[in-house]
């Protein structure tokens, strides 16, 4: 007698189908359907593991096959769970907004270096999305007002229901093209992830799921940074920062551009990879 097929060999199987159609390691496949059947098995990992030699017909498969199969259509698995872990949380996502990437993280702890953890200020998160950003700082810095900046209404609402979900009570949202909505108004720190990616670039066909708004900028991607950066000086304190986001090949064009707009004296912050990420300046 043939023994039923179990979980983990089920998983495994599914695995080399994905790491086969979307040219991922199998070791990244296997990560990303475990994630799928504890999400869909309601099973922690450690259940998962240990349930893997059951046979694949003592659970309920009908979700998480048809979940497999939108993940062999190359729809990123964020999307598929409707959720991405970022620092502490978990962030709802939806194709309203950017799967929040570990490399942003480094971002947030630029930020936090620059803000005391007992101080009072005002930070501005210009290209919300999610709100991953606004939020992880708005937890860790409870005395500041954390203003979450977003063009898209869509993008808002996601953001505004991690907001409520998580219980950040000390972050705003407001609906806004970069500065437009934000007249008169002041900051001690502004920090942005911004659509950074040139129009042409070959790597965009790989992002087909997610906003095209959140990551296209012009034809060397960087006519938004170029918009936040000539901005900035209208909306920094005295002694105040900015701090953008860029691709990793981006440095020294962004350093010219932080120059330009009157940041004398930028600096770089690698991201986890040791690539620089994060352009630094100080407003006198």
């Amino acid at each position: 007698m043939i023994a039923a097929p179990t979980l983990g060999a089920r998983l495994r199987s599914d695995a080399a189908r994905l790491a086969e159609s979307t040219h991922v390691g199998i070791d990244e496949a296997l990560r990303a359907l475990g994630r799928l059947a504890q999400a869909r098995l309601r099973l922690t990992t450690a259940q998962r593991i240990s349930r893997e030699s059951e046979p694949a017909g003592a659970f309920e498969l009908g979700g998480y096959s048809a979940d497999v199969a939108r993940l062999l259509a190359g729809e990123p698995l964020a999307y598929v769970l409707g959720e991405q872990p970022f620092r502490e949380h978990a962030f709802r996502v939806t194709p309203d907004v950017l799967i929040p990437r570990p490399d942003t993280e480094v971002l947030v702890a630029c930020a936090l270096e620059a803000i005391a953890e007992d101080r009072t200020g005002r930070i501005l998160d210009l290209g919300t999305g999610s709100g991953c950003i606004a939020i992880s700082i708005a937890f860790e810095r409870p005395a500041c007002e954390v203003v979450a900046v977003d063009a898209s209404a869509a993008a808002l609402a996601v953001a505004r229901d991690n907001a409520a979900r998580l219980d950040a009570g000390n972050v705003r949202f407001v609906e806004s093209d970069w500065y437009a909505a934000l007249e008169g108004e002041r900051f001690d720190l502004i920090v942005s992830n911004p659509p950074y990616v040139a129009a042409g670039d070959p790597h965009l066909a790989d992002l087909a799921h997610e906003p095209r708004s959140a990551l296209v900028a012009g034809a060397d991607g960087l006519d938004d940074i170029r918009r936040i950066v000539a901005g900035a000086g209208s909306h920094l304190r005295p002694g105040g920062s900015l701090m953008v986001e860029h691709g990793w090949d981006q440095r020294h064009a962004v350093m010219e551009i932080f120059r330009a707009g009157g940041f004398a004296t930028p600096v770089t912050h690698d991201d986890l990879a040791g690539r620089p990420r994060v352009v630094e300046g100080h407003y006198t």
